[in-house]
């Protein structure tokens, strides 16, 4: 099974039975009790299917995880120190890893149904599975204290998938958790995310904010997330463990040379074409123009580039709510007081008009 993995491009490769994480179930009910999961309503309403792989589909019998290796080749937190620069997340820099696992993780179930019988399901993390402690018990790695999975091998950079089995295989040992006294991904989140070691409130945390959150970003979040537009690599790249890792080998996930560190200022002209254009066949894509924009004229106001203030005014009138609410923050940040309220006019959104208030206040 491992060399053929390897051969459908897996790095690693382990067996785990359904009921092996029936302390899952429990945590996901806290996470919901707790709201922390936001704008993300289909996590409350899937929390039965998500108990256990057994709760999506009574028929399996060993679950085979399944990680691919997407080290960066930098350093992912270098564009933070260039504030006209946006910063995308290593995953999604590259192709959409979904698309990519999904075709590689049906190349091996053909061959393992081919070669042993049996059925097979095949699921990425769209799907309703908790991926992260399954590959724990499946000996993948451990889940850290910043909630993602953790691997000797390569650190905090592993993509997940799974081959669900009506065959019964021999299942792995756990993985030990390796994280010990170390405090490196909670100390160094920009918006204090982790109430407590192993528990995240995804309400405060920027990949969240600028990838699911549907409406404006915080006020309380928005100095803090600097000029990350998509996603927040902060907590995986001080991970200690990222020192075994080695460079990914997959190049359709290697950083596209336009995400390398794209201008806030080229980024903030996008319409809705040329958003699909550009991010074509990237994660980024499904989050849509205006919640990007958002995200990039927040970069611009945080930024302290007067320069960029002239993308940020033509914004005022852009047709998304969403995009003229950041447009008004960012030019609070940028322009002088008098120059910035003599740019104020009513705006048919009411949420509009509190980022004017709430900025001229």
């Amino acid at each position: 099974m491992t060399e053929r993995a390897r051969t459908c491009g897996f790095d690693i490769v382990g067996v785990t039975k359904p009921d092996a994480v029936p302390e899952a179930k429990a945590r996901l009910e806290r996470f919901i009790a707790d709201g922390a999961y936001g704008d993300m309503v289909w996590m409350a309403t899937t929390v039965e299917r998500r108990a256990s792989p057994a709760a999506l589909w009574p028929a399996v019998r060993s679950v085979i995880m399944l990680g691919l290796n997407y080290t960066p080749h930098e350093d992912p937190l270098a564009i933070l120190q260039l504030r006209d620069r946006g910063a995308i997340s290593t995953y999604a820099k590259g192709d959409d890893y979904h698309d990519l696992i999904k075709s590689r993780l049906k190349q091996l179930a053909r061959w393992l149904a081919d070669n042993a019988g049996g059925d097979v399901r095949v699921f990425v993390d769209t799907a309703a599975v908790m991926e992260k402690p399954v590959a724990a018990k499946a000996g993948l790695g451990w889940q850290g204290k910043h909630t993602n999975l953790v691997s000797r091998q390569f650190g905090s950079w592993l993509f997940l998938g799974s081959i669900f089995t009506t065959l019964e295989l021999p299942a792995d040992d756990a993985s030990e958790d390796n994280c010990g006294t170390c405090r490196a991904c909670l100390d160094v989140c920009p918006t204090a995310a982790f109430p407590e070691p192993y528990r995240l409130d995804a309400r405060r945390c920027i990949s969240y904010l600028t990838i699911e959150h549907q409406g404006p970003i915080p006020r309380e979040f928005r100095a803090a997330m600097g000029n990350r537009i998509y996603g927040c690599d902060d907590c995986l790249a001080h991970c200690p463990w990222n020192k075994f890792a080695v460079q990914g080998r997959e190049a359709k996930l290697a950083a596209r040379e336009t995400l390398r560190a794209p201008a806030l200022a080229e980024l903030a002209r996008l319409d809705d074409a040329q958003f699909r254009t550009l991010f074509a066949k990237t994660a980024i894509k499904r989050t849509g123009r205006d919640r990007f924009v958002r995200n990039v004229l927040i970069g611009i106001g945080n930024s302290g580039d007067a320069t960029l203030a002239l993308e940020a005014e033509r914004l005022l009138h852009d047709a998304s709510p969403l995009v003229r609410g950041a447009a008004v923050w960012a030019l609070s940040r940028l322009l002088p007081r008098e120059q910035f309220a003599a740019l104020r006019r009513t705006d048919s959104d009411t949420t509009v008009n509190e980022e004017w208030a709430a900025a001229l206040a």
